[in-house]
């Protein structure tokens, strides 16, 4: 794999959960995997067309389509991120996540979700 094209490689952890993103410029678009915990799969993908926002038409927002594996929970934190990520960047960005814990409770989602929120704010920032 051509190295130049990784733009973005970056690993958070808190509370013994551990999550990775990982971002490949694909020309002008995103192509970024989510993935960590106790073991790493594709869960979901989600894949954002950066748009005119409806409301402000001077705003970017943008429309957003996911698949989920079946049985898994990964559609909403693919769709945040896809969605986050083409309306800041003003991109296409496909994002697929797969993160799974074993007996996950509510208290480690909100660890996932803060930790991808972490992720895709540092990425946004480095810009």
């Amino acid at each position: 794999m051509n190295k130049q094209h990784i733009s973005y490689s970056l690993s958070k952890q808190r509370s013994g959960i551990e999550v990775n993103m990982t971002v490949l410029n694909v020309g002008r678009d995103l192509m970024v995997a989510i993935y960590g915990g106790d073991q790493a799969h594709i869960g979901a993908t989600a894949l954002a067309q950066p748009r005119a926002s409806l409301e402000d038409p001077e705003r970017v927002s943008a429309s957003t389509s996911v698949m989920c594996i079946l049985g898994h929970k990964e559609e909403l934190l693919a769709h945040h991120a896809a969605q986050t990520l083409a309306s800041s960047l003003n991109r296409v960005v496909c994002v697929s996540c797969g993160i799974h814990i074993d007996n996950a409770g509510k208290e480690h989602l909100r660890v996932i979700q803060s930790l991808v929120e972490e992720l895709l704010n540092e990425f946004i920032n480095s810009i």
